[in-house]
């Protein structure tokens, strides 16, 4: 990267930043429905190597996408530009945490360099997104407090890209910890780290490597499912939402809700968030078989109550049940393709990536994909010799 920066923009000095991506531990299409999500940071990312100008230019340079070259802009040129592609993101940033009174009064020369897996739903755009503010912050010497950052990259996702996205995955990226889980109420912003220090495992995640394909009207169906089953729920209780609910106040008033499919999509929303508050108590005991179990819980649930998993997935998933020194695995994001995580005895990982890769390569025709990820430290800066994964 320093490399690149130097035949890009001259010999500087330069400081470097990184954002990670991450990945949803437990609980899945439970924050539009007033409950928790279980998220932690990888150690794949995103890295920018940045240095001031004397000027007002902006010159963004990706080495994932060398196509597009150097896109510049001036200070004063902060609007969504499409011809832009991916440097909207971090131009969207620098607009708003412009109007937020930080003041940028010159402009800077940036390389990015990601190692996300592409395509895996790991959220490389929230990643770049929070390196930028990362690298903001520390150029322009802010003292800027983190779940603000952590905003205004969400702000950048629905207002300035148009993404209709809720706040996990910029808060789990900004505030990410080494050997830790992070419970967060999507709602209150509350938040408690889960120890989750894998001395002897791994996480390993598995992309079915088909494009997920949770279409618009699938996802409002889910939603509006959920939202009858409070609206007829509220006959007797006094709820918002159905992540207020503990499983047995669902099993004593589950009769008010009609259909018996919305009553399943509600169950699923209700049993996941208290998976999810169940995680944490298991992590802090240290009881990571009862973690994995949950785990597993939280796929039968996706797949025959929330019904979002699909063949794919659920080929992976079953895979992985089958092998030895596996602690749990289910499908994590929004389902209908992207990826899986299992968690594996680190002395199993190779036998488990041939053997479920053959068994998903045999029942669906094309290979999975498989990466070995540590849990890592949120987005910071770091030490210029620092070695890229």
């Amino acid at each position: 990267m320093n490399e690149t920066f130097k035949r890009l923009f001259g010999e500087r000095e330069t400081r470097k930043f990184f954002a990670p991506g991450r990945i949803n531990l437990i609980g899945e299409h439970t924050d539009y429905n007033g409950g928790h999500v279980f998220p932690a940071t990888i150690t794949y990312g995103t890295y920018a190597v940045a240095a001031k100008r004397d000027d007002r230019r902006i010159n963004l340079y990706s080495m994932n996408f060398e196509d597009k070259g150097v896109i510049s802009f001036s200070l004063d040129e902060l609007d969504y530009d499409e011809a832009h592609n991916w440097a909207n993101y971090p131009k969207g940033m620098i607009r708003y945490l412009q109007a937020e009174d930080r003041p940028i009064d010159q402009g800077f020369d940036v390389v990015f360099y990601g190692n996300i897996p592409n395509g895996a739903g790991l959220s490389s755009s929230a990643s770049i997104e929070i390196v930028t503010g990362v690298m903001l912050e520390s150029l322009f010497e802010w003292d800027l407090d983190r779940v603000d950052m952590v905003k205004i990259g969400q702000k950048v996702e629905n207002e300035f890209m148009g993404v209709n996205s809720g706040i996990m995955d910029q808060f789990a990226i900004g505030m990410g910890k080494k050997g830790a889980g992070i419970l967060l109420d999507c709602n209150t912003l509350k938040y408690e780290y889960a120890p989750l220090e894998l001395e002897k495992e791994q996480v390993i995640i598995m992309n079915t490597n088909k494009r997920r394909e949770l279409s618009d009207s699938k996802y409002n169906e889910r939603r509006s499912e959920c939202d009858l089953a409070v609206e007829q729920l509220q006959q007797e209780l006094s709820i918002e939402t159905l992540g207020e609910l503990t499983e047995e106040e669902f099993q004593a008033n589950k009769h008010l809700i009609e259909s018996d499919i919305v009553k399943k999509r509600a169950k699923h929303a209700v049993y996941e968030n208290q998976r999810t508050i169940q995680a944490l108590e298991a992590l802090k005991k240290g009881d990571l078989d009862r973690f994995g179990a949950l785990m597993n819980d939280s796929h039968v649930s996706l797949q025959q109550d929330y019904e979002v998993t699909g063949e794919e997935l659920d080929a992976l998933v079953e895979a992985a049940w089958d092998q030895d020194g596996v602690i749990g695995a289910r499908m994590t994001g929004a389902g209908f393709g992207g990826c899986a995580i299992a968690i594996v005895k680190t002395d199993q990982v190779d036998a488990f990536r041939e053997n479920v890769g053959s068994k998903y390569k045999e029942k669906i025709g094309y290979e999975a994909t498989f990466y070995v990820a540590d849990i890592g430290d949120g987005a910071r800066e770091i030490e210029t010799n620092e070695v890229i994964q």
